[in-house]
């Protein structure tokens, strides 16, 4: 039998082809390749949901996602208060990768919030993110998670951020970092909505609102290129670049143990809503305490005092005392007692 042998430029060139034509072609672009960006000025947005000078969150129970999620953006104000009705939409969802809720958000609550939005009289819905460096490419991600689905049968356009471009921001007071690349998805329309799911995490302690936001930093940016050991520090400086106008955790399954993609899961049933990042932030690290989740969140230390919560009240990204809270709670299921202990338990973490 003759065996052909090919030159060793023709076997390295179709090596390389093929790596660059399967998710590592996505490493290279986005790890060694310099995006084009345009500079743009940081927006200021207000935070609506106010009661005086109180930051209100809701937290809701139940069953029905429709429903918690209507119940808990009424008991803020509702979405008129953003003034949606004929403006362009982005949803951020957390999509790190393949795998089934809580590694991702919930596919229901992206479907449902999808269509309060369309009864609000929203112009356009984006649904975007972009998956951790090797695990792309994002769409895939969103199809295997069940994210796809809920976003195709809704009316709603996914944008996976890594096939868009970039702009920079610049990072005032920034310890670790001077200047952003943001996805140009942020900057191109006029409502964010931050749609995390609450979950702990093995690097950077916790996931949940202001951690979700580095789905939108090119990869060149994540934090373990920028300072390995400050995560936490780096996701709250990182957040100077946007505001979202109003965050709602999936807290319907969480992860109280490991994570970001596997651990230990709790079944809260809760869907929580507030316009203030920090606020999401220390009421979400509430819940997983309540539910016997301390090891990756410094059990020696109250939820105020969490490194990214710490870092970000510095910059003045929100809340910064339990005093400044206003907590509106209802549940919507049958098991109203052991709704009302859970909230004892959150007030306990957020006052301790």
């Amino acid at each position: 039998m003759r065996i052909t042998r090919y030159p060793l430029f023709y076997v390295i060139g179709i090596s390389i082809y093929l790596i660059l034509n399967l998710r590592w072609r996505y490493v290279f672009k986005h790890l060694f390749l310099r995006p084009k960006t345009k500079k743009v000025h940081l927006q200021q947005i207000p935070n609506v949901y106010k009661d005086n000078d109180k930051i209100l969150v809701s937290l809701v129970q139940g069953e029905d996602i429709y429903a918690m999620l209507k119940e808990g953006i009424e008991l803020l104000g509702g979405l008129e208060k953003l003034d949606i009705q004929g403006k362009s939409v982005l949803i951020k969802p957390n999509i790190v990768n393949r795998y089934p809720n809580p590694a991702n958000t919930n596919p229901l609550v992206i479907k449902h919030l999808i269509k309060l939005l369309h009864k609000s009289g929203v112009s356009k819905i984006l649904v975007g993110d972009m998956s951790a460096i090797f695990t792309l490419p994002t769409k895939k991600n969103a199809m295997k998670s069940g994210i796809w689905e809920a976003i195709q049968t809704d009316g709603a356009t996914f944008v996976p951020f890594e096939d868009h471009g970039w702009v920079e921001v610049d990072i005032p007071h920034g310890r670790f970092m001077k200047k952003a690349m943001v996805s140009e998805i942020i900057y191109s329309v006029d409502r964010i909505i931050n749609v995390p799911v609450i979950k702990t995490h093995n690097y950077a302690n916790y996931s949940i609102s202001l951690k979700n936001f580095i789905g939108a930093i090119h990869p060149q940016q994540r934090p373990y290129f920028i300072a390995p050991d400050f995560w936490d520090e780096v996701v709250a400086e990182m957040n100077i670049a946007y505001t979202p106008h109003l965050n709602i955790l999936d807290g319907t399954k969480i992860f109280v143990k490991g994570g970001p993609t596997k651990g230990t899961v709790a079944t809260p049933n809760l869907i929580i809503a507030t316009g203030d990042r920090i606020a999401a932030d220390v009421v979400g690290l509430s819940i997983i305490r309540a539910f016997g989740g301390r090891e990756r969140t410094s059990s020696n230390k109250d939820v105020w005092e969490q490194r990214q919560v710490k870092r970000a009240i510095d910059l003045h990204l929100g809340v910064s005392d339990p005093s400044e809270l206003k907590i509106i709670s209802k549940s919507l299921s049958t098991n109203k007692p052991n709704f009302d202990k859970l909230i004892e338990e959150v007030q306990h973490y957020l006052n301790k």
